[in-house]
């Protein structure tokens, strides 16, 4: 990585913290560059304004979501070739690495994305629900193959239920930031997967 790449990410990984501290509208240039030590013409070399910024950063955060994601889930399917095991697998070890995080996860930027969508432009608000729906579907696909399988015991709309490791895992996030406790992430998504498991499991005589 060459050195105008390495201010970039830097830049990022500066900007990225505050975010997720603060909040878009309270992140300035200004503190940026000064923690950077680069000038203010350095950062507008890199990034035009802050919308460039933050659609920089929005394309790192989920590219680098993904690649997690799919390690996980991927070893899961190496470990067990049934899918809804290999699922049940890949949500144990997604809780483990969540528990695994000394000082719990710092958030997450398509919610605050969510939570400030003035802030930003009509290229990050279509990003952003882009990165939304790309979640939805990577579970979506995962819960029909299950259900194939495994009819599931109640009446449930697949669709919602993939949503529903969305909602687990931001819900999860704040529980765990209001209360201090960086442990209750690894818990919901532990209690998520019992869910599925007593969905779609046939009971046993």
């Amino acid at each position: 990585m060459g050195k105008g790449q390495q201010t970039r990410e830097r830049l990022m990984d500066i900007a990225e913290a505050s975010v997720l501290t603060k909040g878009f509208g309270a992140t300035s240039i200004d503190e940026i560059i000064a923690e950077a030590e680069i000038t203010k013409s350095g950062f507008f070399y890199h990034f035009r304004d802050k919308n460039e910024l933050a659609r920089a950063m929005l394309l790192r955060y989920v590219e680098n979501e993904d690649k997690v994601l799919d390690e996980i889930f991927d070893r899961a399917r190496e470990l067990h070739d049934d899918p809804l095991h290999a699922f049940l697998i890949g949500l144990k070890l997604f809780a483990e690495m969540m528990a695994d995080l000394p000082s719990g996860h710092p958030g997450c930027l398509v919610a605050t994305v969510c939570y400030n969508e003035r802030l930003f432009d009509q290229k990050i608000r279509d990003l952003n629900e882009r990165a939304v729906l790309a979640w939805r579907e990577r579970f979506l696909t995962e819960l029909r193959a299950i259900a194939e399988i495994y009819p599931p015991k109640d009446k449930v709309n697949l669709e919602a239920l993939a949503d529903m490791v969305s909602s687990t895992v931001e819900g999860g996030i704040v529980m765990s930031k209001a209360l201090g406790q960086p442990k209750i992430l690894a818990e919901q998504i532990l209690l998520f997967r019992s869910y599925v498991k007593l969905l779609f499991l046939p009971a046993v005589n």
